[in-house]
């Protein structure tokens, strides 16, 4: 019997959300509290990949328990965030088709990233960015995001997946406040890295090194060192992961 489960979690203190040896990860943590809660040994498979210190409010992740098993999902809810450290919590589990897939049949993700210009003792979640910030000039550099093409300009280098391109359904900045800002990327996948290789670019361009052509052309030019900086990951949630199907209706957070 296959189940999904919808997650928030802080990513300070953890290496990412993937297993690795000799560090601490969600899947790791989730996986240990599953098993405790289901008397099963229980394999876990997220959406994506998260980098270290990445949060997200929308993760979803789905697992197997065998038909013998008598712990109900509201149990097993109940159960896994009594186990759960306190940043990270567990919001609705329910049953799936046996063939869905919290990755493959995932169609879309959305990121958020917040960036603050001046000090904020308070900005714990966002990116303490000291230069003015051009926001017409970065959102008509993020529209060069837009549409289906070969982001290699924005992946890690030695990545490992088999093709770079992705398909960016949106990419828009938005003013908080006169000194804090929100980046919201949508696509229906992401490279390793790429958000946090994006803004870094965008904000670039938003005090005023470069100019919004530019990122097409690092588009063109495939090559990730001409891109600006990776920022920090403290600031960046995945906030959302779409379905082509209904998923978690009769308890929605």
């Amino acid at each position: 019997m296959r189940l999904f489960v919808s997650l928030s979690f802080n990513g300070g203190a953890y290496s990412g959300w993937q297993i690795q040896k000799n560090a601490i990860s969600v899947q790791a943590i989730l996986e240990r509290a599953l098993t405790l809660a289901t008397g099963e040994t229980i394999s876990v498979t997220g959406a994506g990949r998260t980098d270290a210190g990445v949060n997200a409010k929308g993760f979803v992740a789905h697992f197997d328990i065998s038909p013998e098993c008598t712990r109900k999902p509201e149990y097993i809810l109940g159960k896994i965030n009594a186990i759960l450290p306190s940043d990270i919590i567990a919001h609705n589990i329910c049953q799936v088709n046996d063939d869905a897939h919290a990755r493959f049949d995932a169609i879309s993700r959305t990121y958020k990233y917040y960036v603050h210009t001046e000090k904020d003792p308070f900005a714990i979640f966002s990116y303490h960015y000291r230069h003015r910030l051009d926001l017409e000039k970065m959102n008509s550099a993020a529209r060069h995001l837009l549409g289906t093409k070969d982001f290699s300009s924005f992946e890690k280098v030695g990545s490992d997946n088999v093709t770079s391109i992705c398909t960016v359904e949106s990419a828009l900045w938005e003013q908080i406040d006169e000194t804090h800002f929100c980046f919201s990327v949508t696509a229906d996948r992401f490279l390793r890295n790429m958000v946090r290789a994006m803004v870094g670019t965008l904000l670039d361009v938003g005090r005023g090194k470069r100019e919004p052509e530019w990122v097409a052309q690092l588009i063109e030019e495939k090559e990730r060192s001409k891109a600006g900086q990776s920022v920090p990951g403290h600031a960046l949630f995945l906030m959302e992961v779409r379905y082509p199907y209904p998923l978690f209706e009769n308890n929605k957070k």
